[in-house]
């Protein structure tokens, strides 16, 4: 077990996941948001959607992205940390992310509806194919 500090390689390679995660997490909400509004109608204004994000189990599956993602961003701020991030450290958010992000059709909540989701958009696909290209590396 390695204690080394985050090497500039992997601290890069952190970021350009984060901005993957990112962009694979608006595009889920915003297909979700769709979904919803056909299934429950129209949501009036960005603060209701924000608070169903929150709050409401239709979008519940998304917070374990969101939760991955803020992780990230914690292991990249640290400047009121005593104890930086290691190699470990980095490694270890990148096993999650992978297996996060391992569609099932008998998985987790999570790794059911991202299954759908890419079953059901070509976009999904794209930046599920990107992302793993990120992971790979």
């Amino acid at each position: 077990m390695s204690n080394e500090r985050v090497s500039e390689l992997t601290r890069d390679g952190l970021k350009d996941l984060r901005h993957g995660l990112l962009r694979l997490h608006k595009l889920l909400l915003d297909l979700e948001r769709r979904d919803y509004e056909r299934t429950r109608g129209r949501i009036a204004n960005s603060y209701e959607f924000l608070q169903l994000v929150l709050k409401d189990p239709w979008f519940d599956w998304l917070h374990r992205l969101s939760e991955l993602i803020v992780q990230i961003d914690e292991s990249l701020d640290t400047r009121d940390t005593e104890t930086p991030p290691t190699e470990e450290d980095a490694k270890a958010l990148i096993e999650r992310a992978k297996n996060l992000l391992a569609p099932s059709e008998s998985g987790t909540q999570f790794q059911k509806n991202y299954f759908l989701a890419l079953q059901q958009s070509p976009d999904v696909v794209l930046l599920h194919s990107e992302v793993m290209r990120l992971l790979g590396r």
